[in-house]
């Protein structure tokens, strides 16, 4: 039962904000902020009372440290099925540290509607924590879509039209077709899972336990169709070029809060998407598939550090930087090499710190200055105190500087890839030089270049300050002590790595 009290706390949160707002416009904060802090600690206090080191496989399958099933649709073979382990536990705390910040960095920045604002930021945590629990894939597409709505209406009616884009509506509208339509390639996906096992097995499910293995029972054609349209929905959501297209303009016009939620947690799903089922699912077309998928991996990784550089908005330029973070997990994810997957969670978990920060110090910039143009900024370094030291800090960890999080999960990926594919290695490391570079640009056009007014800029308040202050020391945290991460999520990885080994025979083949 605890955990659809992970799920309850900010779906009931944010209904209550949106009540509250009716007495006071301050309420809704403050319920949204203790929801988020009540989901976080709840999590720490699973995380501390849980044993995530010893979880043995059993006949193949995963074992799950907490575990709740109720029937759900039975006559379709449909339960609200959730389950936890390390993996999953890891980017829940993730989800509700950085959507406690993401209240915290709203405060401000939000006037209207403030009731109707954090019942959809707490939807969307709702939706995000339900797709790291659901075992029922029927319920993971229900939460996939829910977190969908409530982004949408947060870029259309709470972002910024910026100066020479689109809008904020054509952002939000672009975001949703985008989701959606992979989103229904994935259910298309799901619904003919769950066909196939009918046609063996003589009755509907749709439990990932019941799922893990069918691929043995189809063709090699069918498993690919069925695979790629898992593949298609994490990638858009990842994002991986080409089919990121999305992402900069949903960044550039989404409020602070969004643009947290989007780097630090949304695209997150993805990269659990990835590793919980596409892989697991389809393990002979995901090996077929892997080279394809490294490959545009490191396509990435260029593409999005080329397109950093050339950007003028700071808030496009960061959503450019994760496309090329993105990369790297893509890459470590179709390595198949245990330490590379030990990798990807680390660059999850420090890439969702990094870029959030680095989010958050944008929207502080702009409501101070009125704009997110680099060439309007410059000598920022003597006009706000404090604040471009964290800066530098966020944009060193993100380059991978080491003692910090990045340079930790970068590491793993690379090391553990190269003893797959040597090439592919060598050129993807090219990339953090490439990204170096960007970063130096940005620094030194926001920070150190030709100061464009004297006039001084109101430093850091204490809220702010908090903020950053929490997201430094996990960021170090991460950087010199990650074994308790490591040793978090080892089992969990170790029984998904199994399935993705196992490369099943085809026995009785469907079409």
């Amino acid at each position: 039962m605890i955990l659809t009290w992970l799920i309850l706390i900010p779906l009931i949160g944010g209904f209550l904000c949106w009540v509250g707002e009716r007495y006071s416009r301050v309420l809704p904060r403050w319920i949204a902020f203790f929801s988020m802090l009540l989901l976080l600690i709840l999590t720490v206090v699973i995380w501390l009372q849980g044993d995530y080191h010893f979880i043995t496989k059993l006949a193949g399958l995963p074992q799950w440290t907490v575990e709740y099933r109720l029937p759900w649709f039975p006559d379709l073979g449909a339960s609200f099925h959730l389950g936890l382990d390390g993996l999953s536990l890891l980017l829940i705390a993730l989800t509700g540290f950085l959507g406690t910040l993401a209240v915290a960095c709203s405060w401000s920045e939000v006037q209207e509607h403030v009731g109707f604002f954090h019942l959809n930021l707490l939807w969307i945590i709702a939706g995000v924590v339900g797709v790291f629990l659901a075992l029922d894939m029927l319920l993971f597409f229900f939460f996939w879509e829910m977190m969908l709505v409530p982004m949408f209406f947060l870029i259309a009616l709470w972002g910024h039209n910026v100066p020479g884009g689109r809008g904020r509506i054509y952002a939000a509208t672009k975001f949703f077709i985008y989701t959606q339509a992979s989103g229904l390639l994935m259910l298309l996906s799901i619904i003919t899972m769950a066909l196939i096992y009918a046609q063996i097995n003589h009755h509907l499910s749709f439990d990932y336990h019941d799922l893990l293995g069918l691929s043995s029972r189809m063709s090699p054609h069918l498993e690919w169709i069925l695979m790629l349209g898992f593949v298609i929905a994490f990638s858009v959501k990842l994002p991986v070029v080409p089919l990121h297209a999305w992402l900069p303009d949903a960044h550039s016009q989404a409020p602070t809060a969004g643009s947290v939620d989007l780097a630090g947690i949304l695209l997150k799903t993805a990269a659990y998407g990835f590793l919980r089922f596409a892989l697991p699912l389809f393990p002979n077309a995901s090996h077929q598939f892997a080279p394809i998928a490294m490959w545009l991996g490191v396509l990435g990784i260029f593409y999005g550090a080329i397109l950093a550089y050339r950007q003028s908005d700071i808030k496009r330029l960061i959503a450019y930087t994760s496309v090329s973070h993105m990369g790297f997990v893509l890459i470590g994810i179709y390595s198949f090499n245990a330490l590379a997957t030990q990798g990807v969670v680390m660059q999850m978990l420090a890439h969702g710190i990094s870029a959030a920060a680095l989010f958050i110090l944008s929207g502080q910039i702009y409501e101070r200055m009125h704009t997110r143009n680099l060439d309007l900024m410059g000598g920022l370094w003597t006009r706000i105190r404090s604040l471009p030291p964290m800066a530098l800090f966020f944009a060193a960890a993100s380059v991978g500087l080491p003692g910090l999080g990045n340079f930790v999960g970068e590491f793993l990926i690379l090391m553990g890839t190269y003893t797959v594919n040597h090439l592919i290695t060598v050129v993807a490391s090219g990339g953090m030089i490439v990204a170096a570079i960007y970063t130096l640009m940005m620094m030194q056009r926001a920070f150190f270049g030709p100061v464009q007014s004297e006039t001084v800029l109101p430093a850091m308040n204490g809220r702010e300050f908090m903020m950053m202050m929490s997201l430094v020391v996990v960021m170090v945290w991460l950087g010199v002590y990650p074994q308790p991460i490591l040793n978090t999520s080892a089992a969990a990885l170790d029984t998904l790595h199994h399935l993705m080994m196992t490369v099943l025979p085809s026995t009785t083949v469907l079409r």
